[in-house]
């Protein structure tokens, strides 16, 4: 009787696994993940985007998170053309200028969404000099070299890999610069990551090596208007910068070699202030610059730390900047005239977008007391920026 009192209970405990079994599976789809536990699907999506008029085609990559974030890069100038992030309601919305065709980065516009180099700024006339060997640039911004010249990194078709893995995609982005282009020295090898990431950032790593003694500044100069729509201006962003100084600059915005406190000037963003409040103060800088485009001095260089951040109060967007570059060049769009053209109408008017560009100072080859931008064969040239994006609090 105890064998057979023992069996009884065997079977019904063996019967009550079952049907909690059962349950359980009937709870959730068959050979799916619960939704608590599925990760986001990420995706890279590619097309063709065009042929520039030296007969070069054009791809681009689509960079698909799976929250909603979508980054869009085309091959030509590793321009990012769209780019999607949340406002306080969970909604997703292209965050940067640019156009809808080939045409319109292929002419001349101001560096919309472009890779920088080889030297993200400006170089006083173009002139630099390197173990006494002098070099003269192209000179495209007045007399002076701006971004790399006439056909710098953002005029040229960048070789394009992909890699994923569980947590982000990447599209890797290659180009070889030749001795002699634009007036720089040296085979410059250079690779610009995209990465993004489950948690809306994205990433970008900039490596570079040379086979002669040549000078880089590589940077990313994306335009940003978190409202997400073009025809507002971002004088109600608010902004913060890591900076307890700035560069002045001459007539021409080359650095005068100061560097000058920001306390006490419209040039304090060190707590966080809308960027339209001191921008038509009377000031000298500003006059020259026709409003903020100066280089901030940014504290602890070296490391990646948070260095500046933007909030649209309105939407909620806001947008953190880590790096680990001495500098970021911040412009709000002082030169947009309205001659610009908004995908699905309209036109780009004056201040409807900013740059957070994170550099090395412009100038520096030729400015002793800044931080160096040399490289030497043996040496490579890394450095990492993170733009970052939330919902304010």
């Amino acid at each position: 009787m105890k064998n057979l009192a023992n069996k009884s209970i065997h079977a019904s405990l063996l019967m009550a696994t079952m049907l909690l079994f059962l349950q359980c599976k009937n709870d959730q789809p068959s050979g799916k993940i619960a939704p608590e536990m599925a990760s986001p699907a990420l995706e890279i999506r590619k097309s063709a985007y065009g042929t520039t008029p030296e007969g070069e085609a054009v791809d681009q990559y689509t960079l698909v998170n799976g929250k909603g974030m979508e980054v869009t890069v085309i091959t030509y100038g590793g321009i990012i053309t769209s780019w999607t992030a949340p406002d306080k309601n969970g909604q997703y919305r292209n965050v940067v200028l640019g156009f809808d065709n080939l045409a319109g980065y292929v002419g001349d516009h101001p560096f919309f969404g472009a890779i920088i180099g080889r030297y993200g700024n400006r170089i006083a006339k173009g002139r630099f000099t390197l173990s006494g060997n002098a070099y003269q640039l192209e000179t495209n911004d007045g007399s002076n070299h701006l971004h790399g010249g006439v056909k710098g990194f953002h005029k040229v078709v960048w070789s394009a890999d992909t890699k994923q893995d569980t947590s982000s995609v990447s599209l890797v982005l290659s180009h070889l610069s030749k001795d002699g282009a634009g007036g720089y020295p040296g085979n410059l090898s250079c690779t610009v990551t995209y990465k993004l990431t489950t948690d809306d950032a994205l990433e970008v790593t900039y490596e570079a090596t040379t086979d002669k003694e040549t000078i880089v500044n590589l940077t990313q100069h994306s335009y940003f208007n978190l409202s997400g729509n073009f025809s507002n201006t971002i004088l109600d962003h608010e902004l913060m910068l890591a900076a307890d100084s700035y560069l002045p600059v001459d007539a021409t915005l080359i650095p005068t070699g100061k560097l000058t406190a920001v306390s006490g000037t419209p040039f304090d963003f060190t707590t966080s202030k809308a960027i339209g409040r001191d921008i038509n103060a009377a000031d000298d800088q500003l006059a020259k610059g026709k409003g903020y485009d100066h280089c901030w001095v940014l504290r602890n260089a070296g490391t990646i730390r948070k260095v500046a951040s933007v909030t649209h109060p309105v939407s909620g967007r806001k947008l953190e900047v880590l790096t680990d570059e001495p500098g970021i060049q911040f412009y709000c769009g002082n030169f947009l005239d309205g001659t610009l053209p908004i995908p699905g109408g309209g036109t780009y008017g004056h201040r409807t977008g900013f740059c957070l560009e994170t550099q090395h100072y412009p100038d520096s080859p030729n400015q002793p007391n800044f931080p160096s931008t040399i490289l030497k064969p043996g040496e490579k040239y890394r450095s990492s920026t993170i733009f970052k994006f939330s919902v304010a609090n």
